[in-house]
Formats: C-alpha cells, structure tokens, sequence
C-alpha cells in the first residue's frame, strides 16, 4: 500500500513581468533646464501585493522619484512595475517573506532601467538608482510592527 506524502512541493515561479503604470511630469520646463543644477533626490518605494488565485500573486512595486533644484520640481517620475507570480508550498510566514523580498528584488532593476530611460528622454542626465535591499526591509519592517504592538501582562 502506498503512503500518502503531507509533504507539499515548493514551487516559485514568474508567470509575467509588465509595466502597470508610468508617469513622467517636468512642471517646470523649459525653465528648468536654463538654471544652476543643483539637484536633490527624493525617493518613495512600496509594494501591494493581490492573491490572484489559489498560490497565483500579482505584486506592483512602485517607484517615486522626484528631483528638485533648489525649491522648483525638476521632474518627478513613477513607475509601477509589476509581476505574476506562482508560489505554493511554502508556509504562511515564509509566503509573506517570499512575496515582500523576492518578487520585488526581482522586480526593481526593471523598474530602475524604466526611470533611467523616462528621465533619460525627459532631457536629463541619467538617473542611476542605487540597489535596494529588500530582505533588510522587509526585516526593518516586520521589527517596527512588533514594536508597535501593545504588551499586555497577565
């Protein structure tokens, strides 16, 4: 008689990779480009993550860059990068790490390469976006929620 395995098969793996959205504004141009460069960078990044079907995820990272000079907006730009990925096997709690590090690892240089090449063509120099630990947030992250948990004693 054959015996039945509880043990479930791990499988990761990408069904899609697609730009969900893009936005590029230069409010301040032509003027802007006729000025004393002094830029500074300000940078936003977060993840929403959608059960699509049963082990099936979509998740969108988006990317928020916006350079000013002096107090005048250079360009901002945004970009949702987004995935389909299949993931099943695997506990709850390493899911979620799966889902808020790996996806999006794999997702940021093609979102990094798109902001590059939409300020690239908006008349800018290049922009160069460093890499980002994903784990060390995810981490940082999952620390901050237990922090904010109230204690209860008994």
């Amino acid at each position: 008689m054959e015996e039945a395995s509880t043990n479930t098969q791990e499988e990761f793996g990408i069904q899609n990779l697609y730009v969900k959205d893009i936005s590029f504004e230069t409010p301040n141009s032509p003027q802007i480009f006729m000025e004393d460069w002094k830029p500074k960078m300000e940078y936003e990044i977060s993840t929403n993550i959608k059960n699509l079907e049963e082990n099936v995820f979509e998740v969108v990272l988006n990317v928020t860059v916006t350079v000013k000079s002096e107090e005048k907006t250079a360009f901002l730009v945004e970009v949702h990068q987004a995935g389909i990925f299949v993931v099943s096997g695997f506990a709850e709690d390493q899911l979620k790490y799966m889902l808020n590090t790996y996806c999006p690892t794999i997702l940021y240089p093609y979102a990094r390469e798109m902001i590059s090449n939409l300020v690239t063509r908006g008349g800018f120099q290049p922009l160069l976006l460093a890499p980002i630990n994903f784990e060390a947030l995810y981490a940082e992250q999952q620390q901050q929620q237990q922090q904010d948990q109230p204690t209860t004693i008994h």
